[in-house]
């Protein structure tokens, strides 16, 4: 019969065997942190498909896990993310997660119902043509609750002068029924429409990534998440 000494004996060794086996974490595919070499061999058109490839492992339950503290010692002295995204501040939708990034991978601006004001274009410009980004998306979702306030004129606060942001998206909408936030797909499509035209104003509104558009180096792109499923369905 094993006594307790016996048996605390062999459960450490156990232990030991099974972590000795395991592979670091930081050696797992994807962990590797982004280089500014690696960063500019990035084409636009890779950027994205990284992010859908990891929407993709997001959705399937097959997200990489990696060592973060290693990567938070790699990049304590610098940066190189391939990619941005404008996401709204709902706390279902981090860009991260979502995608299946990492400490270093991608730059992230955050507001409510993910509308670029001025101080949000300087970033991404400051993402892109100073520190080599390659693709922006911007990021909507459904049951969005910035666009419900909008279409439902919510004036708390300063609230009233955030949502007034969505007003073209509302007028460019043509949903039958009532325009409120009990109609799901007035809701919806004002949702469509606001990344629509975010993603247009952007090269419209600035100089700089109308150039890196025009001469290749960068890709913007119109996305919506699902709620319901975690998948993100690019426009």
């Amino acid at each position: 019969m094993l006594n307790r000494r016996m048996f605390c004996g062999c459960g450490a060794a156990a232990f030991a065997a099974s972590v000795l086996s395991v592979p670091a974490r930081a050696e797992a595919p994807g962990c590797k942190v982004i280089t500014p070499d690696a960063q500019k061999a990035i084409k636009p058109a890779e950027a994205l498909a990284r992010l859908k490839e990891g929407n993709g492992r997001f959705v399937d339950g097959n997200t990489i896990n990696c060592d973060l503290r290693a990567q938070v010692r790699e990049t304590a002295s610098g940066q190189a993310p391939f990619a941005a995204v404008v996401g709204c501040i709902d706390s279902r939708v981090p860009p991260e997660l979502v995608f299946d990034q990492r400490i270093g991978d991608i730059f992230c601006a955050r507001v409510a119902g993910n509308f670029v004001n001025t101080d949000i274009l300087a970033s991404l410009e400051f993402a892109t043509q100073l520190s080599g980004a390659k693709a922006i998306v911007v990021l909507g979702h459904n049951n969005c609750g910035a666009i419900k306030g909008a279409v439902d004129h919510v004036r708390v606060g300063h609230l009233g002068e955030m949502l007034a942001n969505f007003q073209p998206a509302i007028a460019a909408s043509k949903v039958d029924g009532p325009r409120n936030s009990k109609n799901a797909k007035f809701v919806q499509d004002v949702a469509v429409n606001n990344v629509r035209m975010t993603v247009a104003s952007l090269t419209k509104r600035s100089k700089i990534l109308r150039k890196l558009v025009a001469d290749g180096q960068l890709v913007i792109a119109p996305a919506m998440h699902d709620l319901s499923t975690g998948k993100v369905q690019f426009m």
